[in-house]
């Protein structure tokens, strides 16, 4: 038997717990979501597509109804056509083959007022959601001010209102990022389940974003960060603020996850959408696919990782719990982190297992050797980038044009790399990573 296939089995003997759990149907998370109406943005990314997936293969929900604008001259019924052949929902056809006919699209986009929903969907939504999913963010590091304060804030704020109108709302979930308030005084501390000062009121980054001119916008805004690391940190921090302020009065809580990782059981082991293949998950899968060699970042510095599973089952289980906790009187908001104090890895780490296990994780597709290397020293970096990135893609890039074949490799793999550039790197000169510890102290990570 190939090493690798003794891993995947070895892996999907996990599945069976999980899966017996499921068939019974008696949980109280279950009961919760069943016959309830649920309505999720951000479902065709790589968290929104697993979170579809497990919804439907675990609860017996009535309906969803997933926010989507048309990308492309897609139109949006053909979008999830195309989102609902992805392998990530084969489980879910075997067990419910019409599963997708309970997905109805709503045509719209997070960054405009009212979530670009017209009047009659609108209506529709307010007097069916029971559960409303709030996963959209521009989740780009380093994104223009203004697109990531239009996507991340305005987009949350847009979200509560529709909350706020929808007369049979259970839960509202706002998934945001283990590192909201991972700024430079904080790294090493604790980083604990609740709200942290924001960096601006989120009214005057709306305006400034509306009214302020996008030049001088980009050029005032890494004064207007401050400690913060980027404007996906930057708005995401806002938008907690946002709701902290604003949506008390809503059955309501927040997820933190950390760098979500491939999946550990469900609904394939180390399944990971190509998505997230240009994110911080490519630190991963990039060595195995051999177009990836080399890290900008400090060996010690430790990453704190969940897979994509375990963060959607806690994402999934929030709403139950926080509106038990508002049942029984809490006040407060809930927050969850995804993750503990032992759900790190790192840089280091990862580098060797992938040389020391090479053998037996590189894939069949792979294009080069499994190999990976981090250094802090940006000159050798830069050196070693040239040999060992940027070289080898320029020369597949020449065959395959002598062959006739379209070259595109150096333009997928630069992006690549400059991705996985801006997990680990500042321009302000030294190596920065999500090193903050992140502790998670509620009943959602023990269940």
């Amino acid at each position: 038997m190939e090493p690798g296939v003794e891993i995947e089995l070895k892996a999907l003997s996990r599945q069976k717990p999980m899966n017996d759990i499921i068939d019974r149907g008696d949980s109280i998370v279950q009961q919760f979501y069943s016959g309830v109406t649920v309505f999720v943005t951000g479902g065709s990314g790589f968290v929104g597509k697993q979170l579809i997936e497990k919804l439907f293969r675990s609860c017996a929900i009535r309906k969803m109804y997933l926010l989507m604008r048309p990308k492309k001259k897609t139109a949006i019924h053909e979008r999830l056509h195309q989102i609902l052949k992805d392998p990530v929902f084969n489980l879910v056809y075997e067990k419910n083959p019409h599963f997708a006919d309970k997905i109805e699209p709503v045509e719209g986009d997070v960054a405009k007022i009212r979530l670009g929903i017209n009047d009659k969907q609108w209506g529709q939504l307010t007097e069916e959601v029971n559960v409303i999913f709030h996963v959209a963010a521009t989740t780009k590091f380093n994104a223009p001010l203004r697109d990531a304060t239009f996507t991340n804030v305005v987009g949350t704020r847009e979200a509560l209102a529709l909350a706020r109108e929808c007369s049979k709302l259970k839960s509202f979930v706002h998934v945001s990022t283990a590192f909201s308030h991972a700024t430079k005084d904080r790294a090493g501390k604790e980083f604990l389940e609740q709200f942290y000062p924001s960096p601006m009121a989120p009214n005057t980054l709306i305006q400034l974003a509306k009214n302020v001119d996008e030049e001088r916008l980009n050029g005032i805004t890494e004064g207007l960060l401050n400690g913060w690391a980027n404007t996906y940190t930057f708005t995401k921090a806002v938008a907690e603020e946002l709701i902290r302020i604003d949506a008390g009065d809503l059955p309501i809580c927040i997820v933190r996850p950390p760098v979500v990782a491939p999946a550990y059981c469900e609904p394939a082991p180390g399944w990971l959408d190509v998505s997230a293949v240009f994110g911080p998950s490519g630190f991963l899968l990039g060595p195995i696919l051999g177009v990836l060699h080399l890290f900008l970042a400090d060996k010690d510095l430790k990453l704190s990782v969940t897979p994509i599973d375990i963060v959607n089952n806690i994402t999934i289980m929030a709403p139950w719990d926080a509106a038990e906790r508002r049942r029984n009187g809490e006040a407060n908001i809930p927050v969850y982190n995804a993750t503990n104090k032992n759900c790190y890895v790192t840089v280091g780490l990862v580098c060797d297992t992938l040389i020391a296990s090479r053998h037996k994780l590189c894939s069949p597709k792979a294009v080069w050797h499994c190999s990976a290397i981090a250094t802090k020293n940006d000159i050798l970096y830069r050196i070693l980038a040239l040999f060992l990135h940027y070289i080898p893609a320029y020369l597949l890039d020449k065959v395959l044009d002598i062959l006739g074949k379209k070259p595109e490799n150096i333009k997928s793999f630069v992006k690549l790399y400059k991705k996985i550039d801006d997990c680990f790197w500042e321009d302000g000169g030294g190596v920065w990573g999500p090193s903050t510890p992140v502790f998670c102290e509620t009943v959602a990570w023990r269940l």
